[in-house]
């Protein structure tokens, strides 16, 4: 569980970054939650593009996305979700 300071170090941190991971009108897949779960094994903090084509809320998406994967949403703004993900060993984060 991330305090509101984590939280707020991380979006710092995220806030260079580009979305890496799509969800289109497809919505929330089996292959975009392998994608997701693949590239937060390899970054640990990232972006997802949440399009309205899905036809769900950027928020829920992204509570369905981090249920899914493990991870935890660190912050939603409009189609833009950030997650996070904290590998056991050789973590880039010390939180």
């Amino acid at each position: 569980m991330l305090t509101g300071k984590n939280r707020s170090y991380l979006r710092g941190e995220a806030n260079s970054l580009n979305p890496i991971v799509h969800v289109g009108k497809d919505g929330i897949t089996e292959s975009v939650i392998e994608q997701l779960d693949e590239a937060l094994e390899d970054h640990e903090l990232l972006k997802v593009r949440i399009l309205e084509s899905t036809g769900r809320t950027t928020r829920s998406a992204a509570e369905e996305l981090a249920t899914a994967t493990g991870s935890e949403v660190v912050q939603v703004i409009g189609g833009i979700a950030v997650f996070f993900r904290q590998r056991d060993e050789d973590s880039n984060f010390k939180l």
